[in-house]
């Protein structure tokens, strides 16, 4: 199971405070390089949320985090579980202050937010949920596309919530189904785009869209529907612009050999072009991936597969676009059961970071380094107890070498509101 559900049935509590102060504590990490590893925060299961699964976090300008809780709030939603929540974390002095933006109520504005957050050129959060928005697929909703931003007016205390409006709800027809851990990408002219696991012109397996802002409102266009054959199916990732304006991203199903693709859409005129640009060779490459892609400064794509490779548990590779077709490289192959449920992120040297959902020491989790000489290091294990466990969503590295992310479960000894296995917290490492 990829997406998992709340552990137990006890998530609603009436925690009223939205703001959280606290000094970060430090956990030498197991690994030769000794590095920092603090718990910024530990969710409750109340007003701050519980479970950031796919979301995981983005960074401003000034240094603030924002993500997402998959469940939590004050609001029941399915699976006897809240809806979820949005949320900042800024700086203060050593510590840091956990504000909750918004609490999702599993209605017209959706629930259960699974995608990272992205930051608009208008200074809004733009990002999707997985249910919700009407009656469709399930009697659950189909997802939607949202947008937070502060009040208008001045907030005059710490416990302001941002305002949601809905640019977006999927019906499970042909404009797709359940958007899930990708995160939006904007254009220069301010239109967004994402894919849909499901929906589409073939139900089964999604679509790429384009939502473009018109008359006060929001007008969606298909790019491609996945068939599930040759061009692959079923994106759980999102798209990423490169400098000419062409979109790229990766399937979980179909291609060549089943194993899912990467692909580039062009645009031509009004339409655009998907090309395949891999087929994903399950036994040797990996295949199942659930994190945007990333370019480097010479155009090299660089990305994660969940599953198979020579380990079993996925693997991390370079797509190269050579002069004639583009090379993949296998970077580094993952043993184990479950690897990389969430992208890379790369520093000024070419070292790149990730985590893997399982697998490590404890089977709970690990966070890793690779360096472009193909050194593979652990940075830390996940224990299951206070420093987390199940490490999801997108990681952020920040200028001053650190590294932050979201851990599923975890964050307690056991007896709050979420059962023994906890409720996730928010992660740093200082490299």
């Amino acid at each position: 199971m990829t997406r998992p559900k709340p552990q137990n049935q006890g998530w609603q509590v009436t925690l009223a405070a939205l703001v959280i102060v606290f000094v970060p504590m430090a956990v030498v990490t197991q690994s030769a390089q000794a590095q920092t590893f603090n718990v910024l925060h530990t969710f409750t299961g109340g007003a701050d949320g519980a479970g950031p699964i796919g979301a995981g976090l983005s960074m401003d300008r000034a240094g603030s985090l924002y993500g997402a809780a998959s469940y939590g709030g004050l609001v029941q939603c399915a699976f006897g579980a809240s809806c979820g929540t949005a949320f900042k974390m800024s700086r203060k002095g050593s510590g840091w202050i956990f504000n909750t933006l918004y609490e999702f109520t599993g209605g017209s504005d959706g629930w259960s937010p699974d995608a990272p957050p992205a930051i608009g050129p208008d200074g809004a959060l733009y990002s999707t949920t997985f249910y919700g928005g009407g009656n469709g697929c399930d009697q659950d909703g189909c997802g939607t596309v949202y947008s937070l931003r502060p009040a208008v007016t001045a907030c005059k205390t710490a416990l302001c919530g941002w305002s949601e409006t809905v640019l977006y709800r999927f019906t499970g027809g042909d404009d797709g189904a359940n958007p899930a851990f990708g995160a939006l990408a904007f254009d220069q002219a301010g239109n967004l785009y994402g894919t849909t696991t499901y929906g589409g012109k073939y139900p089964e397996y999604g679509n790429i869209y384009e939502l473009t802002p018109a008359n006060g409102g929001w007008t969606q266009n298909i790019l491609h529907s996945f068939t599930g054959d040759l061009d692959g199916g079923s994106c759980w990732t999102g798209v990423i612009f490169d400098s000419a304006g062409n979109l790229y991203g990766v399937t979980r199903e179909g291609g060549l050999n089943s194993g899912g693709t990467a692909f580039e859409l062009t645009p031509s005129g009004q339409n655009w072009t998907l090309n395949v640009v891999h087929d994903f060779v399950p036994a040797y490459e990996g295949y199942g991936a659930f994190g945007n892609l990333i370019f480097d400064s010479a155009g090299n794509l660089w990305g994660t597969n969940w599953a198979g490779g020579s380990g079993g548990a996925g693997t991390a590779y370079e797509l190269k676009p050579p002069s004639y077709g583009w090379q993949l490289n296998v970077l580094h192959s993952f043993s184990g059961s479950v690897g990389p449920q969430a992208g890379l992120v790369m520093d000024a040297s070419g070292n790149l970071y990730g985590t893997t959902n399982e697998g490590g020491k404890y089977n709970l989790g690990s966070v890793f380094k690779l360096t472009p000489a193909g050194d593979y290091t652990v940075l830390h294990d996940f224990t299951g107890g206070s420093d987390g466990a199940l490490p999801y969503g997108q990681l952020v590295l920040d200028g001053n070498g650190s590294l932050y992310g979201t851990a599923y479960a975890g964050g307690t000894t056991g007896g709050n509101v979420c059962g023994s296995s906890g409720c996730g917290v928010v992660w740093e490492i200082t490299l």
